[in-house]
């Protein structure tokens, strides 16, 4: 495994799509910053990146704390400059508009824009300093379109969207890759598998090639890390060919 001086922070690092870019980015040499709400849960993934040989500092993170994002990405940074910043925080949650209260509209906000913020704004900060640097952010076919039903979760990353482009437009001249990452389709959890049998039915799974690999996704943000400056993507979307769309 090469070995690199730098390291990439994983801000939502999940059982699945999150845990996927963790271990492609330390397979390829980077020491690797994973946080979500219940770092206990990030065992399997600290034994998994360890037991091939790479370097791993997974702790318990609540993204909406401003002080929390700070520590976490400076404690990153004094490990090894921070190289790739990835905030993959999710917030999908479906209530018909009436039954979406005032708590659920914040929290999902707070959740999938806020926080979202905080992470590419502090990365930024310490990535000025060097002159260079990668923040990617985690989207949804929600971030292009409101779908019944997701008022709360198509309004954040709508905006967490709008906070990615400003943030492109305003860091790119400064050496630092700000790009969005458009996921549209099922991602292949569990999560997603038991959504849609009960949407679909007892043949919702018969296709596989409707579901998307969370390795996938990590592969596209390790493409988006290796575009040269002179042709640096901000918006990528990505979809199985299976999906209709």
């Amino acid at each position: 495994m090469p070995k690199r001086n730098a390291t990439a922070a994983v801000i939502g690092a999940g059982d699945f799509i999150g845990s996927e870019i963790a271990r492609k980015f330390a397979a390829e040499g980077f020491s690797i910053f994973a946080g979500r709400r219940n770092g206990d849960k990030l065992a399997p993934l600290v034994q998994d990146i360890e037991a091939a040989g790479g370097d791993i500092h997974a702790r318990s993170l609540d993204a909406r704390k401003e002080d929390e994002v700070i520590a976490f990405l400076n404690d990153a940074d004094k490990h090894a400059p921070l190289e790739v910043c990835i905030f993959n925080v999710g917030a999908n949650v479906n209530f018909p508009i009436l039954d979406t209260t005032e708590r659920v509209f914040r929290k999902v906000w707070e959740m999938a824009c806020y926080s979202g913020f905080l992470a590419g704004r502090e990365a930024a900060r310490l990535m000025l300093a060097r002159g260079g640097g990668n923040i990617f952010f985690t989207g949804a076919t929600a971030s292009l379109r409101g779908g019944s039903g997701f008022a709360a979760f198509a309004s954040a990353k709508f905006g967490l969207r709008a906070v990615a482009q400003a943030m492109a437009r305003e860091l790119g001249p400064k050496n630092i890759h700000v790009a969005h990452l458009i996921i549209d389709s099922g991602v292949d959890t569990e999560w997603v598998r038991q959504r849609r049998l009960e949407a679909l039915g007892p043949n919702a799974l018969d296709n596989p090639d409707l579901l998307m690999p969370p390795s996938s996704v990590a592969n596209a943000y390790w493409q988006l890390y290796q575009q040269p400056k002179s042709a640096w993507t901000f918006e990528m979307e990505i979809r199985p060919f299976g999906e209709k769309w």
